[in-house]
């Protein structure tokens, strides 16, 4: 037992920052009686617009979360942050009955998102977005419904790469729309 508490006091010295979203017991029923387990959801990310999620399940709390985080850390993603603190524009995402709303929002917000939206965002890097969770409140499908968002966030430099401009032609600048107004 004592080699998994070294291995995990070594890994949080790492570059990822691991947040456990929920944990749940679960139980087997044998001829016996009940055998009980662990299943385990865990976000990593390395707070610069990488993040993974993963799920473990395992008889003793620890190896379920261990199991996770190494799920987690295999199925990263990269997400596209405009200076580097909020998203490039809304999105929606939905996972079976989970769905969620991901807004942009403006220097000084914060996170404003809970349960299972706030671990991917803290561990993503951003400091600036509105996430809303619709229907279902499972963390599981709240967490895959968060990355379904994710893949559909678009960077205006791919825009325009897509489209064969310039990234100036694409965003439009608020404040000189508001002068001309």
């Amino acid at each position: 037992m004592p080699d998994t508490r070294a291995s995990h006091g070594m890994r949080e010295e790492s570059e990822f920052l691991e947040k456990l979203v929920s944990i749940n017991r679960v139980a087997k029923v044998v001829k016996g009686g009940r055998r009980f387990g662990f299943a385990a959801v865990v976000v990593v990310g390395d707070t610069k617009g990488r993040v993974g999620h993963g799920h473990g399940k395992a008889r003793e709390v620890p190896e379920a979360i261990r199991k996770a985080t190494e799920q987690a850390k295999r199925s990263l993603v990269r997400v596209p942050l405009r200076e580097g603190r909020t998203l490039h524009h809304d999105v929606q995402g939905r996972f079976g009955a989970g769905r969620v709303v991901l807004r942009t929002a403006p220097p000084g917000t914060g996170i404003i998102a809970g349960g299972p939206l706030r671990a991917v965002f803290e561990c993503l890097g951003v400091q600036d977005v509105v996430g809303k969770s619709i229907g279902s409140s499972n963390p599981h499908n709240t967490i895959k419904a968060t990355f379904d968002g994710f893949r559909k966030l678009v960077s205006p430099r791919a825009v325009a790469a897509k489209r064969g401009k310039k990234i100036g032609e694409i965003v439009s600048r608020r404040g000189s729309a508001g002068a001309r107004e």
